[in-house]
């Protein structure tokens, strides 16, 4: 291995030395590329839309055919996939291609991490590059760089999907879940909100600890403790039913979450989700008791119509469905 890849910015040296592009030479006019032939790329001769491509973008890709269909593993070919990338990274193709081409060679894995990076950079949602990276961790089977690597771009744009894939899936393979609940409690300490981090905390119990009794009670305090803080935040009370889901009595019955219902009600709290949970609660208890339906039936079926008409009348029709189905479960 050629050293650990740089976790820091990156920055073209080339761009501090001159604000001008190097002059662009077709392929067509290389010297060296005089043995190949260029396959232009055939639409039919009634293509339904007509892409107009630049002269430069079809050069590059008459080229690139014409090696893929040689099956060619060069160093020509090899700097062709880059030109072809500048213009269209998304391209699968040229990425598999690459790859082809890099194993075939045995190129430096660590430079080509540094080339990916450069790619994420610019494009941190292009699933094709965020698979090729994959692929070269795979293959070096050094994660040094990821989790920084993925902080760096969560830190632009926290719900970065492509890399939360990547993450999971490096925390996952290579066991480096050591220092990731910290990770996520900075990120929920940045923002009360955000989902994909409280989405990140399932993650990582679920594929460490599990959900013996003290970690369903050291989550649901931890979940209770954010709900107090801002209680119409819709992800914190989605992480606490995921923990319930683990608790033997779902959602009633856990101390945490009866001592929370109580200080919500002194609280007079008007949180819409608040409400949907006590309606949760009354119908699981219904289901479990049928003596109980007669007494709470009336209770649920109120809630839901203060939550039709004052307290979230944007899902009116919801709730009123809702209010349809438990009637049509428990009246009887």
């Amino acid at each position: 291995m050629a050293g650990e890849e740089s976790n820091e910015p990156l920055s073209d040296s080339s761009d501090e030395c001159s604000d001008q592009e190097p002059t662009w030479i077709y392929y067509r006019d290389r010297p060296e590329w005089n043995d190949v032939v260029p396959v232009e790329l055939n639409e039919g001769p009634f293509p339904v839309v007509s892409i107009a491509y630049s002269e430069r973008f079809k050069d590059i890709f008459d080229y690139f055919r014409a090696i893929v269909l040689k099956n060619e593993i060069s160093e020509r070919a090899f700097e062709l996939t880059s030109d072809a990338l500048e213009l269209n990274p998304a391209n699968y193709t040229v990425w598999q291609y690459r790859r082809t081409v890099l194993k075939g060679l045995g190129k430096n894995i660590q430079k080509e991490l540094t080339f990916v990076r450069r790619i994420i950079e610019d494009h941190p949602k292009n699933y094709q590059v965020w698979h090729h990276r994959r692929v070269l961790v795979e293959w070096s089977g050094d994660p040094s760089s990821e989790l920084r690597l993925t902080e760096i771009v969560l830190a632009q744009d926290a719900k970065n999907y492509h890399a939360w894939q990547h993450r999971q899936w490096v925390l996952d393979t290579f066991k480096l879940f050591d220092q990731e609940l910290e990770f996520v409690e900075r990120l929920l300490e940045d923002d009360i909100r955000n989902n994909s981090a409280w989405n990140q905390r399932y993650f990582v119990v679920k594929q460490t600890s599990g959900f013996s009794e003290d970690i369903i009670s050291r989550e649901l305090t931890f979940s209770v403790k954010s709900i107090k803080k801002v209680c119409n935040n819709e992800s914190a009370w989605n992480y606490l039913r995921g923990i319930l889901a683990h608790y033997t009595t779902g959602l009633n019955g856990h101390p945490v979450v009866e001592e929370l219902c109580q200080f919500l009600d002194n609280n007079n709290s008007e949180s819409p989700y608040y409400f949907a949970f006590l309606v949760d609660r009354m119908e699981e208890l219904m289901q479990s008791d049928a003596s109980k339906r007669q007494v709470l039936l009336p209770k649920a079926d109120e809630i839901l119509q203060v939550l039709a008409t004052k307290m979230d009348p944007i899902r009116r029709e919801y709730w009123l469905f809702l209010s349809r189905y438990l009637n049509s479960q428990f009246a009887n």
